[in-house]
């Protein structure tokens, strides 16, 4: 894919939190905007523009639970207006699936919520699989190998951002909205230990939050 399709985002376009309605009680468990709400659905309107351009035939659009639930939303969302606006029309089926990577003594396989019965009815179609954030690529390449068990017509990834990260085996989705920094991010749905879903826009967190919301023993 090339670098050009997604907006690369750096450490130098950072956003004072004064500028935004954040939430009071996260005001100080964060450092900066990363992506505003606004920037965010603009993106998402395009990448539903070209999923929709590039479509052959209907889809079965699957959400990978629970981070990608906003993207997922709103990506249908514009996908569905897409129609309304005189463009090609998708027919569109939905589903909903949890990944767990395992390590340890099951290292290197993915658990789906899904069962091998549920999966077989992906035989023969058109599935694209919408995520939140690639970081290491490492699950989303070992979801991509179990799928292809069951004979999809094709498979294709969005996903809303990809992190510049060093550990990052090099996989890249077909669809990408924004390429980040090697940063712990949170909000429009994504969380941390389950806090920060309920913010709009996408931030960094602060060392402070990272300890207020961390897990205590």
């Amino acid at each position: 894919m090339d670098p050009k399709q997604w907006i690369d985002v750096t450490t130098e376009v950072q956003y004072s939190l004064d500028h935004f309605v954040i939430p009071d009680h996260y005001e100080k468990a964060l450092t900066s905007v990363l992506i505003p709400h606004g920037v965010i659905m603009d993106r998402v309107e395009k990448l539903a523009k070209l999923i929709v351009q590039e479509a052959k035939g209907p889809l079965v659009v699957c959400c990978v639970l629970k981070g990608g639930h906003q993207f997922f939303a709103d990506l249908i969302n514009y996908i569905k207006k897409n129609v309304t606006r005189g463009g090609k029309s998708v027919p569109l089926s939905l589903e909903f699936i949890k990944v767990k990577s395992y390590s340890g003594t099951e290292s290197g396989t993915v658990k789906l919520s899904l069962t091998d019965e549920e999966c077989k009815e992906f035989a023969g179609k058109n599935i694209l699989i919408v995520e939140d954030i690639i970081d290491t690529g490492k699950t989303m390449v070992q979801l991509l190998q179990k799928l292809k068990q069951f004979e999809p017509e094709s498979v294709k990834v969005a996903s809303l951002l990809i992190k510049k990260t060093p550990v990052s085996n090099g996989y890249i989705p077909d669809y990408v909205g924004f390429a980040i920094p090697n940063a712990f991010v949170v909000g429009y749905a994504l969380d941390y230990n389950e806090y920060f879903r309920d913010l709009d826009h996408i931030c960094v967190i602060s060392e402070y939050g990272k300890d207020k919301y961390a897990i205590k023993n």
